[in-house]
């Protein structure tokens, strides 16, 4: 029987100085760069952008960083998962050419006073209007991330559709010379969009939570018959609540530029939803 070989541990880099001359060694052998970033907690989405990645790019380098720009001061910043051994092991299976995993002193040192303001997507009323300190910390993260690291590419998944927007908004904005790449949303058997957060969901909570899908392929549904927007998206809100959850928003949108749509002619369309089931925030949507 063949041993299977141990993959090998792929490289850790931690200062500006290691991560400039990993891209530098990279550009200098004419190697394409694709970057896949992430807050860590890694679950089969995450590896996915991954495996998206190594198909864009000769050399991939995954960033793990905690973002506490994008945490407001009641939201889950201590307490939000961190996996690093198991992060690790699973690029490594991967054969990741490397991590980029910043300190908060890296990212965000003594007498740092800049951050981006993002409109546009931004500020479609949507996750901004509940998290209005949110894409402000996202841009500006991301557009670090996409000036130490320079990649080709950047992948992002469709799952936070709203910030894969205001990011594709932002690096055409400020001429970033990235391209963003979207992937469409990877879920579990039962529909639920895979997320970090899930691992908050009790027993019961994980068994409803599937809800939301389901109400956004059953809205889908009833609109591309002809349903009223605003009657399927009431009953949709209805359903969603009748399981426990506590809905934020449930709407459909302008799927390029979110603004707001009274009928299907008015589109492409995307419905959006966000909800609370006990504390965990859950967000999904689908194409029309």
């Amino acid at each position: 029987m063949t041993r299977r070989s141990k993959p090998a541990t792929v490289q850790v880099l931690r200062t500006l100085s290691a991560m400039r001359t990993w891209t530098a060694r990279a550009r200098g052998k004419g190697e394409t760069v694709a970057l896949v970033p992430t807050m860590g907690a890694l679950h089969a989405g995450h590896l996915a952008l991954v495996r998206l990645a190594k198909r864009r790019a000769d050399r991939v380098i995954v960033s793990i960083f905690v973002n506490p720009a994008q945490f407001a001061p009641n939201e889950d910043f201590s307490s939000y998962p961190r996996t690093w051994d198991a992060d690790a092991a699973a690029l490594s299976e991967l054969s990741v050419d490397a991590i980029w995993a910043p300190s908060v002193a890296t990212m965000y040192p003594d007498g740092f006073a800049t951050k981006l303001v993002p409109g546009g997507p931004a500020l479609a009323g949507l996750e901004d209007k509940f998290r209005p300190h949110f894409f402000g910390g996202v841009c500006t993260v991301v557009a670090k991330l996409l000036l130490q690291v320079a990649p080709d590419f950047a992948t992002f998944g469709e799952k936070d559709y709203q910030q894969l927007k205001v990011v594709t908004a932002m690096a055409r904005d400020l001429d970033i010379p990235t391209k963003i790449v979207g992937l469409p949303t990877v879920r579990e058997k039962d529909g639920l969009a895979m997320s970090s957060r899930n691992a908050y969901l009790s027993a019961n909570e994980r068994a409803a939570a599937p809800t939301l899908h389901r109400v956004l392929k059953q809205c889908a549904a009833g609109l591309k018959a002809g349903q009223s927007l605003a009657a399927t998206l009431d009953e949709g809100t209805a359903q969603i609540e009748s399981v426990g959850f506590a809905v934020d928003y449930l709407e459909a949108r302008h799927a390029e530029t979110l603004a707001k749509i009274a009928t299907l002619a008015d589109g492409p369309a995307r419905l959006l939803v966000a909800a609370k089931l006990g504390r965990t925030r859950l967000i999904d949507n689908i194409g029309v």
